[in-house]
């Protein structure tokens, strides 16, 4: 047996989608990006949607679009994957992290209003694992100072905030990205999308998405600005399409998987998980254990390995941002800085959830993590 911490699902429907534009007049800068953009935007109740190669792409895109301006600071969460204070520095900003609230691994409103200063343009919350942030908390502290609102949500297609709205409607953002890589909610490969209700940021990012192109009167396509070659393909398209339609479906079983594991360790007191996420619209994109490996005289490199051998495979998400030796060497963070994320980090351990496991796997994945954690 083995089992990954994340598996996709692709269909013999999503197969034959795939197939039937592959055998089509256009693999790439076709129909179907178009088509795919609309069903998200039907699907998160944004205005607008840009398909672009990766979720890191959207990152940088979303970001290029606001024209913030050289030098200035970006604040996100100290733990979130690399992509999000990379995209920043992608765009000339200054990259400033902040600490998590230990109890839901989102970052810290507190922290947060202490990081702002007069060159803070932008704040990227970031939606970990699922659930949501405060973002009408975040829109209060940033509007009132004219900062820019960034969603990554790159862990949350299909999430909803309190009131009820999905996720990318950037009802309370300028703009909010997506992450279809094979371990996400839903997947075209690798991929991403970005959505806004603003038709002027939609347009430039049409446009930084395709090298800068942009038609002239004689529909001839001319760059008016440096670009990039962020374009999906069609193919991909039509795979995320399809999958679409089956997200709700996913995050459901995903759902259902959580409350399995969460009602297994209740009489496990050193065992905890995210809080609030069970009670919310949390899509459930990865399963965060902590496990206090100290106070039980665990080695959690040793765990894993048991684990693996047992053909469980699990994940750290993530290394916070801060460790990181570019961090460090280009930035001036160091061991001590953000003491949340780094007491999350000894203890977090993303175990396996995904639509496809079966009863029969996640039986055996929490026995086995009870025998080895009990010494």
């Amino acid at each position: 047996m083995k089992i990954g911490y994340g598996r996709h699902w692709i269909g013999e429907e999503d197969i034959k989608e795939a197939a039937d534009v592959l055998r089509s007049d256009f693999v790439s800068q076709g129909p179907r990006i178009e088509e795919f953009e609309k069903a998200l935007c039907e699907y998160t109740g944004a205005r607008f949607c840009v398909a672009v190669s990766s979720g890191t792409a959207a990152l940088h895109l979303a970001i290029a679009a606001l024209e913030i301006s050289l030098g200035s600071e970006g604040v996100t969460s100290d733990m979130t994957f690399i992509a999000t204070p990379n995209a920043m520095i992608y765009n000339g900003l200054k990259p400033v992290l902040c600490d998590i609230d230990p109890s839901n691994f989102l970052i810290d409103l507190n922290r947060l209003k202490e990081k702002i200063r007069r060159e803070t343009k932008l704040v990227v919350p970031v939606h970990f694992a699922g659930l949501t942030c405060d973002m009408e908390e975040i829109e209060d502290i940033a509007r009132s100072r004219g900062i820019y609102i960034v969603e990554d949500a790159a862990h949350a297609l299909g999430s909803r905030y309190p009131d009820g709205k999905r996720v990318g409607c950037c009802d309370r953002s300028d703009l909010t990205t997506f992450s279809f890589h094979p371990v996400k909610a839903i997947t075209t490969g690798e991929g991403g999308a970005v959505t806004t209700n603003d038709e002027s940021l939609y347009r430039k990012m049409l446009a930084l998405r395709n090298h800068g192109f942009v038609k002239n009167s004689s529909g001839v396509n001319e760059m008016r600005t440096l670009g990039f070659n962020y374009r999906m393909t069609d193919f991909q398209a039509v795979i995320g399409e399809s999958q679409l339609k089956k997200l709700d479906g996913f995050i459901e079983i995903r759902r259902n998987i959580a409350e399995f594991y969460i009602s297994s360790f209740n009489d496990f007191p050193l065992i905890s998980f995210q809080k609030g996420a069970k009670e919310s619209g949390s899509s459930w994109h990865i399963m965060v254990m902590l496990l206090d490996f100290e106070r039980n005289g665990l080695d959690k490199n040793e765990f894993i390995s048991g684990l693996r051998q047992k053909g469980i495979f699990t994940q750290v998400h993530y290394l916070p941002v801060h460790i990181h030796e570019y961090y460090r060497k280009n930035f001036g963070y160091r061991q001590g800085d953000f003491l949340a994320s780094e007491e999350y980090y000894k203890k977090a351990l993303t175990i396996p959830l995904y639509p496809k496991m079966t009863k029969e796997e996640m039986e055996y994945v929490s026995a086995w993590i009870k025998t080895l954690s009990v010494r």
